[in-house]
């Protein structure tokens, strides 16, 4: 699973390869922009560990998927607790999935990333439990 979660760390970020801990079923994270240095998965920022999950997330599927391609990835994750810096790393990683023909589908309410995603499906109360969805885009 570590070699497809690193291929696809490489197109998101060359700058991060995992690592399994010596002795431990735990993952390291090696920092090429820190010489190399082995880090402990907890210290990353939110960003970076959202770009480690989606690529562990994308090998799992890549390695159950068998002879069946799965082209569809639907993400609902804690957008509003990146920094900026963070959010333009996964929007360009989110990007790169697109461009490898895979649909993506986000569920967030961070007003940046509205204004990037093209095509949008939203969701709009009516009351009394009821709502219409709408193509936007």
């Amino acid at each position: 699973m570590l070699f497809y979660a690193n291929q696809q760390l490489q197109l998101f970020s060359p700058r991060y390869q995992l690592q399994r801990a010596p002795n431990s079923l735990g993952l390291l994270v090696m920092d090429a922009d820190l010489a190399n240095e082995r880090r402990a998965v907890h210290s990353l920022s939110g960003g970076e560990s959202f770009l480690v999950s989606l690529a562990l997330a994308l090998a799992l599927a890549q390695m159950a998927s068998g002879q069946m391609q799965i082209e569809s990835l639907f993400i609902d994750e804690g957008f509003g607790s990146l920094d900026p810096e963070s959010l333009q790393v996964v929007m360009d990683a989110l990007d790169q999935l697109q461009g490898q023909g895979r649909k993506v589908a986000v569920i967030t309410h961070v007003q940046e990333m509205q204004e990037r995603i093209p095509v949008q499906i939203r969701v709009e109360r009516r009351g009394s439990g009821r709502s219409v969805l709408r193509v936007m885009g």
